[in-house]
């Protein structure tokens, strides 16, 4: 999909992005990356005697996932990521696959003409259909006429 600018968006679209399996290796690498060894990512036998049953990833490790699914529709035009009001509703377990479904929930000008703010409703989901994640993102955009005349 080709990336898509500021003037692209109006209230009430909806957005799916490609999926992406879970796996070990990335609860394994986040953990690393993020220091947060918590058994229930990273020791099978602990998280067997949990609630979920078996490890589940990092929270944040979603939103992590979230925002590189979501970020290819804006790949070219995003300026700014300005604000994340996030919620954690089921676990995300090794072998789940997520995708991202967005809706554009406000479309704002800015007091510079070459730009604008876009506040999207979030939903991670899995391959069950269930929400696993929820959110609204606010991001700043370039606008595509402005973009191409200073090109």
């Amino acid at each position: 999909m080709e990336s898509l600018y500021f003037d692209d968006f109006q209230p009430g679209q909806r957005f799916v992005t490609k999926a992406r399996t879970v796996t070990e290796a990335d609860i394994v690498s986040f953990a690393g990356l993020s220091w947060d060894h918590n058994q229930l990512h990273t020791d099978a036998e602990y998280a067997s005697r949990t609630p979920y049953g078996r490890r589940i990833a990092h929270g944040l490790l979603g939103i992590a996932i979230h925002s590189g699914l979501a970020y290819q529709l804006t790949e070219k035009s995003i300026l700014a990521f300005l604000e994340l009001t996030w919620k954690f509703k089921l676990p995300i377990f090794i072998g789940d696959t997520i995708h991202v479904e967005q809706y554009v929930k406000e479309v704002r000008e800015t007091s510079k003409p070459d730009r604008g703010i876009l506040v999207f409703e979030k939903e991670l989901i899995n391959q069950r259909g269930e929400v696993v994640q929820t959110g609204t993102t606010t991001i700043l955009l370039a606008k595509r006429n402005i973009q191409k005349e200073s090109a």
